[in-house]
């Protein structure tokens, strides 16, 4: 079966109007959602009794009792190697925080048919009716079996951290929570030809990423990995520091790992000569406040729909402006990562997603650009053609390096 990107809604009147009816002005975004986003199509015939012998009883018999002597030959006889399960509790979504699972469904179809239209994964929507972690792991463990890999989504932090974790730990499928790491993986793209653009390397940079939660985070950890030469946190209290005694665990960790220049106080007077602003956090950051951070400078404000630096203000000081518009050049968007990184681990059929196959993705995100290198042109659109290819030949070329691919 695949996840067909069609709108199987019909062409009545009542289709072109709002929610509450005939008195709403029409809306296209509601037309468009009318029926969901996706349906499944099947990808063989079922046009007689022959074929039905064969699609079911008595054909898939023979099928099942060879999976249950070779379990590996499920990849080979079941949709399962090419499927990912899109999974919430609806606590996190976009931008309109915790609305719960059914609310978060037509973000969870959207983002299936971006698994299928740019990087030819099926992906099934699964929002669950619970918002505690155990209860997540586990049902998500026992969803398993039918899926190649799992896509968290939309899920509050610090909770996203452990629900991760555990997963991980537990099954031995690619298990990726994109707010955290898709965001990472374009970031690091970005930065890495701005840097470029400018001569300089990572190693030479000291980055200020305004927000402590699963996207910035994981966006500090990344860029470290990667070699960045310093980068401070700051959440709703100012920069996340060891002299703070009001920090849960995970910041407490990041505070361990961040932040060698020993600054504290607030977001404003960390950005004081630093080389990058990094927003994943919403609010508005003083122009003074990004005037006074070194020559050329990136300025990546990432809040949708208002970035947390307006891209004309940021224009006066900044080198390299990124946002997460698409009506604004350099468009730091998700889509660019996940359907490539998926794609490549379902490929080799990988048992994990490491470090290496994500900077892998971010060096061929960042390649994409090429000799087209320019100060409003870092990251390539979502809708260049080569991205997707690109980013699934070095997730999977990774996958076999680092020895987590199965074939």
């Amino acid at each position: 079966m695949a996840a067909e990107i069609v709108n199987p809604r019909s062409d009545s009147d009542t289709d072109h109007v709002g929610p509450a009816g005939a008195d709403e002005p029409f809306d296209p975004a509601f037309a468009l959602h009318r029926g969901g986003k996706m349906a499944v199509q099947a990808t063989v015939p079922v046009r007689d009794k022959d074929d039905l012998s064969l699609a079911y009883t008595p054909g898939v018999a023979k099928v099942c009792s060879a999976i249950a002597e070779q379990p590996e030959l499920v990849h080979d006889y079941t949709w399962k190697s090419n499927v990912v399960a899109v999974v919430t509790d609806g606590t996190a979504v976009l931008g309109l925080g915790d609305i719960g699972a059914e609310a978060s469904l037509p973000v969870m179809e959207g983002k299936a048919i971006l698994f299928k239209q740019f990087g030819g994964v099926d992906a099934v929507p699964i929002a669950l009716a619970t918002t505690d972690a155990d209860e997540i792991v586990e049902t998500v463990v026992r969803l398993a079996p039918s899926f190649g890999g799992v896509n968290l989504e939309d899920i509050s932090a610090p909770r996203c951290f452990e629900i991760e974790r555990k997963l991980q730990e537990r099954l031995d499928i690619p298990v990726f929570h994109d707010d955290q790491h898709g965001t990472a993986v374009v970031t690091l793209a970005a930065l890495r030809n701005a840097a470029k653009l400018t001569g300089r390397t990572l190693g030479d940079l000291r980055a200020v990423i305004s927000g402590a939660g699963a996207a910035g985070v994981a966006i500090a950890k990344f860029l470290l990995e990667a070699g960045l030469g310093d980068v401070a946190v700051a959440d709703r209290k100012g920069v996340v520091s060891r002299d703070r005694d009001d920090l849960t665990p995970v910041k407490r960790e990041l505070a361990e790992i961040t932040n060698k220049a020993g600054l504290s106080g607030s977001l404003e007077a960390a950005l004081n000569g630093a080389d990058v602003f990094i927003g994943v956090s919403g609010g508005t950051v003083p122009e003074p406040a990004v005037a006074s951070m070194a020559p050329d400078s990136f300025v990546f404000a990432m809040a949708n729909p208002n970035p947390e630096v307006h891209p004309d203000v940021a224009h006066k000081y900044a080198a390299v402006v990124a946002t997460g518009r698409s009506d604004y050049p350099n468009q730091i968007n998700n889509v660019l990562a996940f359907p490539g990184i998926f794609a490549g681990a379902l490929q080799v059929r990988a048992s994990r997603i490491t470090e290496g196959m994500k900077i892998a993705a971010a060096d061929a995100l960042a390649g994409v650009v090429g000799d087209e290198l320019s100060a409003d042109y870092v990251i390539p659109s979502p809708f260049d053609e080569r991205v997707a290819p690109a980013v699934t030949a070095a997730v999977a070329a990774a996958a076999r390096a680092e020895g987590v691919a199965r074939r």
